[in-house]
């Protein structure tokens, strides 16, 4: 197997906390964020090669943000230095990007401004058995959704897999189109579909079905996870493999369980109970790093399963957008909340 390519746009995000004390104590804290670049530092982290492709601008900010990812084993030879700024995102340390509490501020910056023919794709996939971008990616502009597209011809064109993780982001969404209009398009190349029964309905059109998501029940959420599963793979018979994540507040923190649709069999993962957790940003990317994981060391879909979701509920406790646990560490978690 040859290496990972994770394509996005690389944020910082700046945490301010709710109640102003920053401005009293003149400290405002920043991670690196970006939901691709926070698959590719997990993937470095568990030893799968790794590399990174987006637009950041010739200056000393992005050079530092550079520098972290390479301090973090991951390749950014790819990556198209044009524009004159990084994007950036506002939210507080524990909040959840789909909280309406979250402020982008990412128009005109380098990755935005990405055009068809900027980037040799030639040069970008050499040695790259795998790629991976997220919903996030077009839902910036019409031009970086003709980039997309143009990444994913010719990565089907090297019969490289592709992954898709179906992250929704409405405040993004805000130029004409609604996902479902622009979606479709670039999942009909995508071999590994992630997301949600919700998000696939808001993106993909799949079918939602009301009576079976009212109450959040869990036989009947998993029912609505083989059903989408089997729409999506009947839609883009490219696609092989579907995965959906199921995450709902459980008093201060979280119930978490996951599926996993493949050969026509639907796994389910170990449910996970937290009262208290730390952060809940990253935690689907670290579930995406963890299935490319598994299926990159040619694990079985149940071992795939059960390494991504533990990898990904062991994220809600790492204060910043990347994790920093290591598969030791995910395999241990497995171990401890077995049934």
């Amino acid at each position: 197997m040859g290496k990972v390519l994770s394509f996005g746009e690389l944020l910082l995000r700046i945490c301010p906390d709710e109640g102003g004390q920053w401005l009293k104590e003149n400290n405002l804290p920043f991670y690196v964020g970006g939901a691709e670049a926070n698959v590719a530092t997990a993937l470095a982290l568990w030893e799968v090669p790794s590399a990174y492709i987006t637009a950041v601008p010739d200056n000393f900010v992005a050079e530092q943000v550079v520098n972290y990812l390479k301090s973090r084993k991951v390749g950014t030879e790819p990556i198209v230095y044009q524009g004159n700024r990084l994007g950036l995102y506002y939210l507080p340390k524990g909040k959840d990007l789909k909280n309406t509490g979250v402020i982008y501020d990412r128009a005109g910056s380098a990755y935005a401004d990405l055009t068809p023919g900027t980037i040799d794709w030639d040069k970008a996939f050499e040695g790259v058995t795998w790629f991976h971008f997220s919903a996030i990616c077009p839902a910036i502009n019409q031009a970086v959704a003709d980039v997309c597209e143009e990444a994913l011809k010719a990565a089907k064109e090297r019969h490289i897999f592709i992954s898709l993780d179906l992250n929704y982001r409405a405040k993004l969404w805000k130029y004409g189109k609604d996902p479902v209009e622009v979606m479709p398009a670039l999942a009909q190349y995508c071999d590994l579909i992630m997301g949600n029964i919700w998000a696939a309905n808001k993106m993909l059109g799949t079918t939602l079905n009301e009576d079976l998501v009212a109450e959040t029940e869990k036989d009947n959420l998993l029912q609505h996870a083989q059903l989408t599963s089997e729409e999506i793979i009947s839609k883009f018979p490219n696609c092989s493999i579907v995965a959906n994540t199921f995450r709902f507040d459980y008093k201060e923190g979280i119930r978490y369980y996951t599926t996993l649709y493949k050969d026509n069999e639907l796994t389910v993962s170990q449910e996970y109970l937290a009262e208290k957790i730390l952060d809940k940003v990253g935690s689907g990317d670290c579930f995406m790093a963890g299935l490319i994981y598994g299926f990159y060391n040619e694990l079985s879909p149940a071992d795939t399963l059960a390494f991504a979701t533990a990898a990904a509920f062991k994220k809600l406790f790492v204060p910043s957008d990347a994790t920093s646990t290591t598969v030791a560490e995910v395999n241990e978690t497995i171990k401890t909340y077995a049934n």
